[in-house]
């Protein structure tokens, strides 16, 4: 099952630049596995020591935010984007 995966600016680094990738998996778990296998270097900026998403990172399959889904066990199909979109803070 292909995935696209979004980018965003500040981790494009790890991805060689580039903007989108196309990694295997059926769960959101096994796409940012796939990810990390192609581009070494993901995990440590989206998962905590225990192995869980960071506060600070959102991740959404199609437009829904995986919070509020499953979490990392979210099924996704062939052919869904899964977008990485850091949180942003203000004042």
């Amino acid at each position: 099952m292909s995935v696209t995966v979004r980018i965003p600016t500040t981790l494009r680094p790890l991805s060689g630049g580039a903007s989108t990738v196309q990694v295997e998996g059926s769960n959101l778990a096994e796409v940012l596995r796939g990810l990390n296998s192609a581009h070494p270097g993901f995990s440590g900026r989206l998962f905590d020591a225990e192995g869980n998403l960071h506060k600070f990172v959102n991740i959404f399959v199609a437009d829904d935010d995986v919070r509020y889904m499953q979490g990392l066990e979210t099924k996704i199909a062939s052919g869904q984007t899964v977008s990485i979109i850091p949180a942003v803070a203000g004042g």
